[in-house]
């Protein structure tokens, strides 16, 4: 799971992103190999299916809890069991821990969502930016574990 405090500056330049919903990076591209890799991870978590979002616009990946996951935190789930989900863009919107989504936009790996200061319990939803290498991949990918690990209340077995 990652911690607040073990999270590297983003060296990348941090893309711009729309001020509203739908909340996407402006003129950023996914990297193919490096999206397959994370939807490959994440499928792998226990309880979880890839599947069509529920929540974001066509073409995007929702990562789906299955119905009997009990949740430690369904308030901050955005919609059905969906704690986070890929777009196209290569780019994903999660919910975070307030304090690691707080690091993670201060390391530069994210941005809030819009309305996370406006619906309770999104204080901690963010789109964390797509990765462009392996090592930033690696980033990505304990972000979204940690994300599980907040919705769920338990981490990612060994």
């Amino acid at each position: 799971m990652t911690h607040a405090e073990s999270l590297p500056i983003r060296i990348t330049p941090v893309p711009q992103t729309t001020d509203g919903v739908p909340h996407v990076q402006i003129g950023v591209k996914a990297v193919a190999e490096l999206a397959q890799a994370l939807m490959d991870h994440v499928s792998k978590f226990p309880g979880v299916n890839l599947g069509p979002t529920r929540v974001s616009m066509p073409g995007g990946v929702g990562f789906q809890l299955e119905d009997d996951v009990l949740l430690a935190r369904p308030d901050v789930i955005v919609g059905g069991q969906e704690f986070a989900h890929l777009h196209t863009d290569g780019s994903l919107h999660a919910s975070l821990s307030p304090d690691v989504a707080l690091a993670a936009i201060d390391a530069g790996w994210a941005v809030a969502h819009p309305w996370a200061k406006q619906r309770e319990g999104w204080d901690g939803f963010v789109m964390v930016f797509t990765p462009t290498t392996f090592a930033e991949l690696e980033v990505v990918t304990q972000l979204v574990e940690s994300s599980y690990g907040f919705v769920t209340g338990h981490g990612l077995p060994e």
